[in-house]
């Protein structure tokens, strides 16, 4: 497919990168779980009214716990290290910088603590999900029209400086899971303007300890094929690596802020030895880099 435009996130990873190999629950198991998700899913009515009656530590505490239930029916583990939250004063904006992997980056997230996140606009129309994601205050962003960027900029510096935690997915695109692409610097200039902290947070997605592509959302995947992909897996576990916030002092810009996010979330998830692995440039053709191995 031809990108509308030379910034548009492109990534490499298609069908040919998820692993099918992994071993997959059976056929009771599987009815189980759909049963279980649907009924996690058409509680969040009950939890969105809930959450509007509810106000500060409450209503993040009920919400948490939805969004925790539901990686759970999907029939994934959450494994949380690091700060127990994303904002470590209370009140105090921070831009929130994940890697992008599988639409459930989105629960993970929520499930830690519930933030605004940015998405794709196109997010907007999916079913039930995009209802959720809508109503969680989700800033939706249009990447086909680039003229709409600098508004969604001032946007979220403004949630910014109001004390929001906002989340946004660097790479603009989602990637396997087993390589990642370059964290574009737009979106980190509402940071720098709202006057903010980072924080890198790492999404891990294994299966008996070694990382697993059977999870991520890429190439030809329609979203029912992902979800009955996820939910006929065995043994999913989802790690949310919350890193130490990067004060908006450490960068002179947005793209050395967004190189020094993109070199801290490496580290946590590859270690410190250098291997080559694909990157995409300007040109959206692959070139080999240097980066860090998985540990």
């Amino acid at each position: 497919m031809t990108a509308p435009h030379a910034w548009m996130p492109y990534s490499p990873c298609g069908d040919g990168c998820v692993d099918h190999a992994t071993p997959s629950v059976g056929a009771f198991r599987l009815a189980w779980r759909v049963v279980t998700a649907l009924t996690v899913l058409s509680c969040g009515v009950f939890v969105g009214l809930a959450a509007l009656v509810c106000q500060g530590r409450t209503r993040e505490a009920v919400l948490r716990r939805w969004f925790r239930a539901l990686v759970r029916a999907f029939g994934a583990r959450l494994d949380v290290t690091g700060g127990p939250v994303f904002q470590a004063t209370p009140g105090r904006g921070v831009l929130v910088v994940s890697n992008h992997v599988s639409w459930l980056d989105e629960l993970a997230i929520d499930a830690v603590q519930p933030i605004r996140l940015v998405a794709k606009r196109e997010i907007r129309d999916w079913p039930v999900l995009g209802r959720l994601i809508t109503a969680a205050r989700t800033v939706y962003l249009d990447r086909e029209r680039l003229s709409l960027l600098p508004g969604t900029v001032a946007e979220l510096a403004a949630a910014l400086r109001d004390g929001a935690a906002v989340g946004i997915h660097a790479e603009g695109t989602t990637w396997c899971g087993l390589a990642s692409g370059r964290y574009r610097p737009a979106l980190f200039q509402s940071a720098l303007d709202a006057g903010v902290p980072v924080r890198p947070v790492v999404l891990r997605y294994l299966v008996d300890g070694e990382p697993t592509s059977r999870a991520a959302f890429v190439g030809s995947d329609t979203l029912v094929g992902s979800l009955l992909r996820v939910l006929r897996l065995r043994g999913l576990v989802v790690e949310v690596h919350v890193l130490d916030e990067i004060a908006p002092g450490r960068a002179a810009d947005r793209r050395d802020l967004a190189g020094l996010v993109q070199w801290e979330s490496e580290r946590a998830l590859y270690g410190d030895v250098l291997v080559p692995i694909q990157r995409v440039h300007r040109s959206r053709k692959p070139v080999e880099q240097r980066t860090t191995a998985r540990r």
